[in-house]
């Protein structure tokens, strides 16, 4: 598992969890603080996290994403 911090949502902490080969959000430690957390905002999340662990690729081709 792997943790993630946003600047959109600094008071949450967004857990990730490696499926095959590339990570999607898991859980999301919500602070109320922080604005909701939408599908949109947790698609940029799955993207950004998997860019920084070089999975980007595999992310892209995940069978969700194909046609």
């Amino acid at each position: 598992m792997v943790r993630g911090y946003f600047d959109k949502f600094p008071h949450s902490t967004v857990y990730f969890r490696r499926i095959r080969r590339f990570y999607i959000v898991y859980m999301v430690d919500w602070d109320e603080v922080d604005p909701l957390v939408s599908q949109e905002d947790r698609e940029e999340m799955q993207h950004l996290i998997n860019e920084e662990l070089g999975r980007l690729k595999e992310y892209e081709q995940r069978k969700s994403r194909k046609g």
